[in-house]
């Protein structure tokens, strides 16, 4: 059977769709790069945002306008509304995300106990998700009770994985000749709480105990970390990215948002990274409009996003999610105001990053290959990341996809750092 596989949203989800691909592989299936030649399809889909739960709908009946005939939809969205999903065209299966790990024995009516996995082979998921990383799923479920996140109550309470289950899919991913490893998680930070250990533990360990070229991790609350914590970066292997989300630089728009940080300790944990890889690039997310948000403290925010000259972030109009406590608080900011101090952020945050970027013109550096295209009597461009997660397009005589190369950077064209190998 051919089988498309597709999803919205986070690196998690990307992770769980990596895990399908392999099983279905096992069981015998081929995976496609369209859904016009799938026999069956996959959507993992999202509901951070309105938006991220209506893009989930609109791929599903994408999907079945192309003809497949059997679609699985799963992830938050179909947790959260079941009952709509299975109402969309040509959805046979509707699986949340508590029984997710069993869906392909479940669609294909295997026991889950026959798997025979290969390899996560840096052979890419044919399609939209071309990938020389690997994402690795280490924790789901999240804990913290923050105001504004559907994704507590679509991925129930945190759990980690044992650690030699990750040291197994880490290898597998090796074996596979995967040249960088990324953790993932809902709440990453809080891997192995239950288990009285904490995530530098499972970092020690596969720095140890694996043969990784490159290890990064995924999204990090910042009250999960203190300022030791960044010594691990003394191993070149890991990479010098951080993702912190500050939601708010207002102190008291924090409060209602029920985030156990505050400016001041952010500033401390960004100042102690810094401290220690003083080029690390630090990214984050940031809600604009948040109900009760005064001009004022809007304001804060804003001072705070350029105080801490992020290398990058992601800025969310706020929208109201179904169960969430700030969906039923007073004072919801009028959607055009939203989108305002959305844009002012955003300027704000590409005006740091495009800094942060100029810093490197002129520095060799080593850059994981992505995406090859074909360049005409040029040869083949290729795109790829650093390790501190900058963009770079080069040029090579022959395709270079999951190879690593040292490459000096030149110059800045749209955001993205020419090099020469």
């Amino acid at each position: 059977m051919k089988i498309f596989l597709d999803t919205i949203g986070c690196r998690l989800n990307q992770a769980e769709i990596e895990s399908m691909s392999r099983q279905f592989r096992a069981a015998g299936h081929e995976i496609v790069a369209s859904a016009e030649h799938a026999d069956m399809a996959v959507v993992n889909t999202c509901a951070v945002t309105t938006q991220a739960a209506s893009d989930s709908r609109g791929k599903i009946r994408t999907i079945a306008r192309a003809g497949v005939n059997e679609i699985v939809a799963t992830g938050c969205w179909t947790s959260i509304q079941p009952k709509e999903a299975a109402l969309l065209p040509n959805v046979r299966h509707v699986v949340t995300n508590d029984k997710k790990d069993l869906l392909v024995p479940q669609v294909l009516n295997l026991p889950p106990e026959t798997f025979d996995l290969e390899p996560i082979d840096r052979i890419p998921i044919p399609g939209l998700h071309r990938r020389t990383r690997a994402f690795i799923k280490v924790q789901d479920g999240c804990d913290n009770k923050c105001t504004f996140c559907v994704t507590t109550i679509a991925r129930g309470e945190g759990r980690s994985r044992p650690l030699a289950d990750v040291i197994n899919d880490v290898n597998a991913a090796l074996a596979g000749d995967s040249k960088e490893i990324v953790l993932t998680g809902v709440h990453l930070g809080s891997w192995g709480q239950e288990m009285g250990q904490h995530l530098r533990d499972l970092v020690k360990a596969l720095l140890h105990e694996t043969d990784v070229k490159r290890l990064r991790l995924s999204s990090l609350e910042p009250w999960d970390l203190d300022a030791d914590f960044f010594s691990l970066w003394n191993d070149k292997r890991l990479m010098p990215h951080l993702h912190l989300p500050l939601q708010s630089g207002s102190e008291s728009t924090l409060r209602r948002m029920a985030r156990k940080t505050t400016p001041g300790s952010f500033r401390e944990l960004v100042h102690a990274a810094r401290a220690i890889m003083p080029d690390v690039a630090i990214t984050t997310d940031i809600i604009a409009g948040f109900p009760g948000e005064t001009d004022d403290e809007f304001s804060e925010t804003l001072e705070f996003v350029q105080e801490m000259s992020f290398s990058g972030g992601h800025v969310f109009s706020y929208s109201p999610r179904p169960g969430t406590g700030a969906a039923k608080m007073r004072g919801q900011v009028k959607p055009e105001v939203g989108k305002r101090r959305n844009r002012i952020l955003q300027e704000a945050i590409e005006e740091s990053a495009k800094s942060y970027r100029e810093r490197f013109i002129g520095e060799r550096m080593s850059v994981l290959w992505e995406s090859t295209t074909e360049y005409g009597e040029y040869g083949w461009r290729m795109e790829g990341w650093t390790g501190n997660y900058l963009r770079v397009s080069a040029v090579a005589p022959s395709p270079r996809w999951n190879e690593l190369d040292e490459v000096t950077l030149v110059e800045i064209q749209d955001g993205i750092l020419k090099g020469v190998i």
